[in-house]
């Protein structure tokens, strides 16, 4: 199942295809099943520096671009028209894989103007997707910050997490990771439909008690809130967080920007026809009247009085839960120069 079957226009080209009726009345022939095409990309550079006051690290790092996730809000889509392609079932069947992810993260770390912070696993794409079972790179750049014992946090929406908690752990004890799972809805039938293959709720719950057990800090993303359709849960989703251990809550309200805002209509409305008309409207109301608001210190977080609302929410059970978990900065004093050659 994908979370969308668009071929959604490419903002960036100039021309676009469309189907019509020719008038022959031929019989449509059944369309075959889109296969993922894994895509080598030679990227240069691995590290993106973000320049967001709404963003905590300074640094992310993805080895993948799109995501077979497919989630219908998925903020990232119209990164892969950049990449000639569209938003829309390409970002989810058209995956560019960084093979050199781990060598250009060690030859960042060799680097002497290289200082020593937190960097940002999953920025834009999720580090444990689908893909990752097979190409493994983000097992390889976790080797990569044990050895020269840089911190990283981590987000995923994948249970996969806990392949790697061997590596997890290490780095757990000199305080070099923090993980966070994040959970959307607890309803099957919704997140199968609306992010058809993340894993199920229950399998991230028991990731996050696994990590916990094993001493690693984990925390739960609640996000997005969409308005009239999972916010109901919000209360339901901490509790359950808290009981698998989580430490703290972080929490985005639905932003659509670009080709997003087509493609989460779309799916709305095929998924969700009664409920679109309020949505939609709700999703304005947070948004200034529109469907996004690209401005730093409320794109996160939207506006108004639904919005506050949330907000209180979430903080008054996060203090419920205690949840408000120990957030003080993950060390940089462990780091050590090409650490595998014993050069410090």
């Amino acid at each position: 199942m994908r979370g969308t079957t668009l071929l959604t226009q490419n903002r960036f080209e100039t021309t676009h295809r469309e189907s019509f009726d020719d008038g022959w009345e031929t019989v449509a022939e059944e369309l075959p099943v889109l296969q993922t095409q894994f895509i080598p990309d030679h990227a240069k550079s691995i590290l993106f520096k973000n320049d967001s006051p709404d963003i905590p690290t300074a640094y992310s790092l993805n080895a993948y671009r799109g995501c077979e996730h497919g989630c219908a809000y998925c903020r990232a889509r119209p990164y892969h028209e950049y990449l000639g392609f569209n938003a829309g079932i390409d970002f989810e069947t058209k995956i560019m894989v960084k093979h050199d992810a781990p060598e250009l993260l060690r030859r960042e770390f060799s680097n002497p103007h290289w200082m020593p912070q937190c960097i940002m696993m999953s920025g834009n794409t999720d580090c444990y997707q689908p893909a990752e079972r097979e190409h493994k790179l983000t097992r390889q750049l976790l080797e990569v910050f044990l050895e020269f014992r840089n911190p990283v946090s981590i987000l995923t929406k994948n249970a996969l997490i806990l392949r790697d908690l061997d590596l997890l752990q290490e780095l757990a004890q000199m305080n070099l990771v923090r993980t966070m799972l994040s959970v959307t809805t607890l309803d099957r039938e919704l997140r199968r439909k609306l992010e058809p293959r993340t894993s199920t709720a229950e399998m991230k719950l028991k990731a996050m008690a696994e990590l916990a057990k094993a001493g690693v800090p984990v925390g739960v993303m609640v996000g997005p809130i969409i308005p009239g359709l999972n916010d109901n849960e919000v209360p339901e989703i901490l509790k359950r967080a808290s009981d698998a251990g989580a430490k703290w809550v972080a929490h985005t309200i639905l932003r659509l920007p670009y080709a997003v805002a087509p493609i989460f209509t779309d799916w709305l409305e095929k998924n969700y026809p009664e409920k679109a008309g309020r949505v939609m409207t709700r999703i304005r109301m947070i948004r200034g009247g529109k469907l996004n608001d690209p401005n730093w210190g409320t794109r996160m977080s939207g506006i108004g009085g639904y919005a506050d609302y949330m907000h209180k929410i979430i903080e008054a059970l996060s203090i419920k839960y205690k949840m408000v978990g120990n957030r003080e900065p993950l060390s940089v004093h462990h780091f050590r120069r090409a650490g595998a050659w014993g050069l410090f």
